[in-house]
């Protein structure tokens, strides 16, 4: 009697981001050496690395170990569940990682059918450029992640989700004319513009 060969049952994996973040100052080499230690442990436990990238130095939203700024980098990569718990063990050797996060993204993945393009593995080293902080500022304003202007601030300080440019002109046109209405609440005199135009 002939046995059928049963196929190799598959190991499915699972598709995991970390993210963690390195002190503001850390140099090249240093961060270098994290992500070595990084792909060593993805690869001795049979993971597979998809993505690396380097997002630079950013503002925290809130101090990490008195630090404001922190230098985040990005892992994407297929593992099975012992992976995770490896990774993270060994960015917590570190002093320079403040923080991290793994975020599961996709289950039941076979680690066959990944394709690895190694442009998406280099780790490019950021410039030590000064950062324009009012540049940072007004890019976090326009993605609504910077907090408003405190209460009694000018009007064009002021970042009123709700309203189109129309909006927001009539507002400085009607602080701008506030001597001409005198007598008149703002309300009744934002109306009057609006008729007017």
């Amino acid at each position: 009697m002939a046995s059928t060969a049963a196929a190799p049952a598959t190991r499915w994996a699972r598709e995991y981001e970390t993210i963690y973040i390195l002190r503001p100052d850390v140099g090249n080499d240093v961060a270098e050496k994290i992500v070595d230690r990084a792909r060593d442990v993805i690869a001795r436990l049979e993971g597979t690395l998809t993505k690396l990238d380097n997002w630079g130095k950013r503002r925290l939203a809130y101090p990490i170990r008195k630090n404001h700024r922190g230098l985040f980098v990005y892992l994407k990569y297929v593992g099975y569940s012992d992976l995770v718990a490896e990774l993270e063990r060994n960015l917590r050797l570190f002093d320079e990682v403040m923080r991290f996060q793994t975020v599961l993204l996709a289950e039941d993945i076979d680690p066959a059918s990944i394709a690895v393009n190694a442009e998406d593995l280099q780790y490019l080293h950021v410039e030590d450029d000064e950062v324009d902080e009012d540049a940072e500022l007004e890019r976090a304003r326009s993605l609504g992640m910077a907090p408003r202007a405190p209460r009694g601030a000018p009007a064009d300080e002021m970042i009123d989700e709700d309203s189109d440019d129309s909006d927001a002109e009539g507002v400085s046109e009607a602080v701008a004319d506030d001597g001409e209405n005198e007598g008149s609440s703002e309300a009744e005199s934002n109306e009057d513009e609006r008729e007017e135009g």
